[in-house]
């Protein structure tokens, strides 16, 4: 078994089962795909919370990992060649962890490109757009007097929901029958719009009739159950 004790972020989250994958996040969008992703996978993993009350992700043990210091990020015993591997982004992550596990991407060249491009499409519109209309909508952002920012990020919202909502006419999925780390990455982000941020109805969520059939599926999951609430709160 590999010796995790040289990483620094280990000095801050002690890996009580170093032989496991050592995963540091919180349960927001972004984090939640890397959790839910091992609980579908079923690969053995140590969660640790990276609290941002207390500032954790801008720590030199954190940034030793992440440098960007956004969470989620992994710290694999076995990765590549038998090595321990060190990963942060998101994206990234469920593309390994899907390979490692040969679940949820297919290996079919046109499948798995087309599928990664459902992924970028989450990752460069759905996570920036959504979250900054919750900035707008729920938080510092919504004390603004000029409303046109917070509009201009409902009807980007509006306009990537169509464009998700045209994908799954006549599919279970994004890919189709077949589940994928497209839609792990994705529908945390949809949950959170309607849910926490609370702007479903400003952005006219329930036109979006099949996106929101498939979130219904996506949320009913076990391993979506469980993996929303990893890692546990303080």
């Amino acid at each position: 078994m590999n010796d995790l004790s040289t990483f620094p972020i280990t000095q801050k989250w002690p890996a009580l089962h170093p032989e496991r994958i050592q995963l540091y996040s919180l349960p927001t969008p972004n984090g939640v795909k890397v959790s839910i992703m091992l609980e579908e996978t079923g690969l053995p993993y140590e969660p640790h919370l990276v609290d941002f009350a207390t500032n954790d992700q801008l720590s030199p043990e954190f940034l030793s990992l992440s440098p960007n210091n956004k969470i989620p990020a992994i710290l694999d015993p076995d990765g590549p060649g038998g090595k321990p591997l060190a990963l942060f982004e998101s994206g990234a992550i469920l593309i390994y962890l899907a390979e490692k596990t040969g679940k949820f991407l297919s290996q079919d060249a046109a499948t798995r490109y087309e599928t990664i491009q459902w992924l970028m499409f989450q990752m460069g519109g759905i996570g920036p757009m959504f979250g900054q209309l919750g900035f707008f909508h729920k938080f510092a952002g919504k004390d603004y007097e000029d409303k046109r920012p917070r509009d201009r990020y409902v009807t980007e919202s509006k306009r990537l929901l169509s464009v998700l909502d045209k994908r799954l006419e006549g599919r279970n999925w994004i890919m189709g029958d077949n589940y994928t780390i497209a839609d792990i990455a994705t529908f945390g982000w949809v949950r959170n719009l309607i849910g926490f941020y609370g702007a479903g109805e400003l952005v006219g969520f329930d036109s979006f009739s099949n996106v929101k059939r498939v979130l219904e599926s996506f949320v009913a999951r076990p391993a979506v159950i469980k993996g929303l609430n990893i890692p546990a709160r303080a």
